[in-house]
């Protein structure tokens, strides 16, 4: 187990690692900073002169290894745009994206496992064909679409929800069911096929045969010995819904690190740009080695390959 835990957290820095390098060179494709920075007057001279001032003037390799030593000390550099440490801002705007994901997980959750674990109880019910035409309805649906169509049905016809920014409780509801829609309908198919596969076992057979209680047989006996693969997707579900919700708040006016990430893109604002992408891969990758332990925990028969 150690050493499984050992080769898990080397696996995880070498991947930090390589969407650190990633980030930094693409970034740096996308445009000059200085000239969003520079007034539109500001002579070349002093163009050239807050260039070298901020290291951009070096080369790539340089300026990475400076970014990489700050990065490792906190410093994320200053945003162009507004005058302030990126990794200030990343935080102020966490909150609302993490409201805004947290809503979507319940809503999937609370969803997705009792109609996954229900549909395939009734396998061939006109529920579980109803299931699972809402699930394959749900992944082909893009989350911008039916955003706008929210939008459209409960804002501007019924007047009934608000449709951009943050101020009740009620503004929330419409880009959490956006952000919360496609992964329902995942969380669901895995369920469904995790219950039917448990469900056909001998031990869930044997159960039936002793006369348990069809509640206990499903929820104590198939749904603990399908919860496995749920829970290791469940618990990845909500740093891949942060990291989906780029497109929600944008629809939506909500103001979260997806909203913060199109403006530093379209302002070439690379600080910006890479804390929070920086910030979303190492939540994202740390969740994955917390799950990968608690899978090797947990079920100690599986083969990881080292």
């Amino acid at each position: 187990m150690q050493r499984f835990i050992i080769g898990r957290v080397i696996q995880s820095i070498v991947s930090m690692f390589v969407v650190s390098v990633v980030v930094f060179a693409l970034v740096r494709l996308s445009g000059d900073p200085i000239q969003i920075m520079m007034p539109a007057e500001a002579s070349k001279a002093d163009i050239e002169l807050v260039r070298a001032h901020l290291g951009l003037d070096r080369p790539w390799t340089v300026q990475y290894w400076r970014f990489l030593t700050q990065a490792l000390q906190g410093d994320f550099g200053r945003s162009v745009r507004f005058r302030r440490p990126a990794l200030d801002l990343v935080t102020e705007r966490y909150g609302a994206t993490l409201e805004l994901g947290g809503l979507a997980v319940f809503i999937v959750i609370a969803v997705a496992l009792p109609v996954g674990v229900y549909s395939a109880v009734r396998r061939g019910s006109a529920l579980d064909y109803a299931a699972r035409a809402f699930a394959a309805l749900g992944q082909a649906v893009p989350p911008f679409w039916l955003g706008l169509v929210l939008v459209l049905i409960f804002g501007v016809l019924l007047h009934l929800l608000p449709t951009s920014g943050r101020g009740t409780p009620l503004h929330v509801l419409l880009p959490g069911i956006t952000l919360g829609w496609f992964a329902v309908a995942g969380l669901m198919r895995l369920t469904r096929s995790s219950m039917l596969d448990v469900l056909g076992s001998e031990y869930v057979k044997l159960a039936r045969i002793k006369g348990l209680p069809e509640r206990r047989v499903i929820w104590k006996h198939a749904f603990k010995n399908a919860a496995l693969p749920v829970v290791t997707f469940a618990a990845l579900l909500f740093v891949a819904l942060l990291n989906g919700s780029i497109i929600v708040e944008t629809v939506f006016g909500w103001p979260g690190l997806g909203l913060l990430v199109i403006e530093a893109v379209d302002s070439r604002d690379y600080p910006i740009v890479q804390t929070v992408v920086l910030f979303l891969s190492a939540m994202y990758i740390g969740v994955n080695l917390l799950v990968d332990i608690l899978y090797a925990y947990l079920n100690p028969k599986i083969r990881y390959s080292q």
